[in-house]
């Protein structure tokens, strides 16, 4: 009797953990019940005049399939330059979002390319890749700059948050002598290393159960998605990549942690920047320190692009 009670119990917990796990991938790796950012651009937004230009500026409409068929689509903002920028953005956001980085980076002479990522906006998707996918989606869109606007193109990648992660990973990847920098703004070191440091956080996991359970939702994520969590390393990535890169962070960053940018900036050894923008919560540092980061973007292009 005392034998069935004890199979029945680990049972039932094998079967709580499986289902706590399944839910915990769901609510990491997919869009499921998730409501996007809403679009409406108030007076008292930081970046309103920002936001309200990108809104009334022309744009065309870009759209590329990735080998296994997915349609992913992006906004194109023209300009009289040879210079481009593709702006990557966080997580459940749209290209949209990064509308404060686009009116940037036009008045510094770049055109403007923000694709929606697969699963978020208009893309298509099941799963999102926190970069690790979506890199081979970005080496698309370069392509697609590259066969439109020429051979003499010179662009740059920049991301903020998932995004700033995205750029991270694309730069340890074989890529056309085009690109020429990187930018990320409050990108994470590891996939796994976010995804724990959110169990800890945001769920109140105690770190053995956090482990056991991120461990479960990587396998998942192997199966569904491709890569076990741990392999998404923009620590590892950045060790191959030979590009210059500014690294942007919030001092005060409590969603991706600060520590993580030091991380991600000794992996490098290429030419890098390091700017803390010291009271800026997370993707806070545009909004806070708007004159100053133009400076600081200016400055390091100006360097390594113009």
């Amino acid at each position: 009797m005392k034998k069935k009670l004890f199979l029945a119990t680990c049972c039932l917990a094998g079967a709580g953990i499986l289902t706590a796990g399944d839910y915990f991938f769901k609510f990491a790796m997919t869009p499921y019940n998730k409501q996007p950012d809403s679009k409406e651009i108030l007076g008292t937004d930081a970046l309103f005049s920002q936001k309200n230009w990108f809104k009334k500026f022309p744009k065309e409409d870009w759209l590329i399939k990735t080998p296994n068929g997915l349609k992913l689509f992006a906004s194109y903002l023209d300009h009289h330059t040879a210079k481009s920028v593709i702006l990557l953005h966080g997580f459940m956001a749209d290209g949209d979002s990064m509308a404060g980085f686009a009116k940037l980076f036009y008045d510094l002479g770049y055109k403007v390319l923000l694709p929606d990522a697969r699963a978020h906006g208009k893309s298509q998707g099941n799963y999102i890749g926190y970069g690790w996918v979506e890199k081979a989606d970005i080496l698309q869109w370069i392509n697609e700059i590259i066969a439109r606007i020429g051979q003499s193109s010179k662009i740059v990648v920049m991301g903020q948050s998932m995004g700033g992660a995205t750029a991270m990973m694309v730069s340890g990847m074989k890529l056309p002598v085009q690109v020429k920098a990187f930018i990320e703004d409050c990108g994470y070191s590891n996939v796994k290393e976010e995804v724990l440091y959110q169990a800890a956080n945001l769920v109140n996991l105690k770190p053995a159960a956090g482990k056991c359970l991120v461990s479960l939702v990587s396998e998942i994520n192997r199966i569904k998605n491709g890569f076990f969590l741990g392999q998404a390393s923009c620590v590892q990535q950045l060790k191959k990549n030979t590009r210059p890169f500014l690294f942007i962070h919030g001092g005060k960053d409590h969603f991706v942690p600060t520590k993580m940018v030091y991380q991600n900036y000794a992996a490098t050894t290429a030419p890098k920047k390091l700017w803390i923008a010291p009271l800026a919560g997370h993707a806070m540092s545009l909004p806070m320190y708007y004159t100053e980061y133009q400076r600081q973007v200016d400055a390091f292009l100006a360097k390594y692009v113009d």
